[in-house]
C-alpha cells in the first residue's frame, strides 16, 4: 500500500508477501465521456442549450367522426325496455322460474347495449326515462344529436367521458358545434385499431344531419410535468435519444424515456432530471461528431 514502491515486475515484501500490484492507468482519472466540440464550432453548426424543466402541458386530440345513424341501436333499446317491462309483469317473487327468465333476458339486453357502445349510467338512464333516444337516427326537433368519433390506439389512455368536444362539419364552415364524449365502446376494432366514442352535441336548428362526416378535437390538459422539448430527441427507431451539455464543450448522449407529446414537448418519464441541460437545436450535427469519435477509436 505504501505508494513510494513501484516496480515493473511482480515484487515481494521483506516478510516475504506479495505486493498488491496497482497499475498506473488505474490511477489516473478517467478522460471526460461524450464527443468535445469547439465554441467556435458550436456557434458555426448553430448548437444551442436550453434547461429541461417542468412544463403545464395540454394535449389537443384531433379525430373525424360521423353523426350517427343508428336505427340499430335504437331497436336494441325498445328490446331492453320491453325486457324490462317483462321483468317487473313477471311478478315480485324473484325465486319463480318467469323472473329468472325474465331477468336474463333483460340482462342479455344491457350487456347488448354495452357492446354496442352506451355505458351503464347511461342505460341506467334509460330504464328511468323509459324511452330510447329517438336522436340516433332522426335529427328534426332535436336539441343534441349523437356523434360516433374514432379515438386510436395511441390516445386512448388519455379519452375519458365527460371530456368536452368541439365538432365542426364542411357543410357549416366557420360553425363550432359543442358537446361532451358520453361514452367509450370497450371494444376495439382490429382494423383501424380504434374505439368509437358516443358523443352527444348540441344541435341548434337541427343543422348536423345523420350520417354527416365531421371533424373533432378535444383539448386536454396534462397537468405539471417533466418535459424536454421536441427537436431535442433524436429518436433511432428503437431508442429515444439527447445529448446533455456537460462543462468543456462536451455533450453525452442519453437515453430517455418519454410520454405524451403536447405543446412542441414530450413528457419526460426517465434519464434526466429537473435542471439538466440538453441540446436543443443542433443535435443531429452532435450525433454525428459522437459517431465518428466511436469509429475512430
Amino acid at each position: 500500500m505504501n505508494p513510494e514502491i513501484t516496480s515493473p515486475v511482480f515484487k515481494k515484501d521483506e516478510m516475504g508477501m506479495d505486493y498488491l500490484p496497482v497499475y498506473e492507468a488505474e490511477t489516473e482519472p478517467t478522460a471526460q465521456e461524450g464527443v468535445q466540440i469547439s465554441p467556435e464550432k458550436q456557434q458555426l453548426i448553430g448548437i444551442k442549450t436550453t434547461k429541461v424543466q417542468k412544463q403545464n402541458l395540454t394535449r389537443e386530440i384531433r379525430t373525424v367522426g360521423k353523426i350517427a345513424y343508428d336505427p340499430d341501436l335504437y331497436v336494441a333499446q325498445e328490446e331492453f325496455l320491453q325486457a324490462l317491462k317483462m321483468e317487473e309483469a313477471s311478478g315480485v317473487d324473484s325465486a319463480s322460474e318467469a323472473k329468472k327468465e325474465a331477468a336474463a333476458i333483460r340482462n342479455a339486453a344491457g350487456q347488448k347495449l354495452l357492446l354496442m357502445g352506451m355505458d351503464k349510467t347511461q342505460i341506467q338512464k334509460l330504464a328511468w326515462e323509459r324511452k330510447p333516444q329517438s336522436n340516433l337516427y332522426l335529427a328534426e326537433d332535436q336539441k343534441t344529436i349523437w356523434a360516433y368519433l374514432s379515438v386510436y390506439e395511441y390516445d386512448m389512455g388519455l379519452i375519458k367521458t365527460g371530456l368536452p368536444v368541439e365538432i365542426t362539419a364542411t357543410a357549416f364552415p366557420g360553425q363550432v358545434f359543442t358537446g361532451k364524449i358520453a361514452a367509450i365502446s370497450p371494444v376495439l376494432d382490429p382494423t383501424t385499431r380504434s374505439v368509437q366514442a358516443r358523443t352527444e352535441i348540441g344541435n341548434p336548428g337541427g343543422k348536423l344531419k345523420p350520417g354527416m362526416f365531421v371533424n373533432a378535437r378535444t383539448i386536454i390538459a396534462l397537468g405539471k410535468r417533466l418535459a424536454v422539448p421536441e427537436e431535442a430527441v433524436v429518436n433511432t427507431g428503437e431508442r429515444s435519444v439527447v445529448f446533455l451539455a456537460a462543462p468543456d464543450g462536451y455533450f453525452q448522449s442519453r437515453d430517455v424515456n418519454l410520454g405524451n407529446k403536447a405543446n412542441g414537448y414530450y413528457e419526460v418519464l426517465s434519464g434526466l432530471k429537473e435542471g439538466d441541460v440538453v441540446v436543443s437545436s443542433g443535435n443531429f450535427f452532435v450525433d454525428s461528431e459522437s459517431r465518428l469519435k466511436s469509429v475512430n477509436k
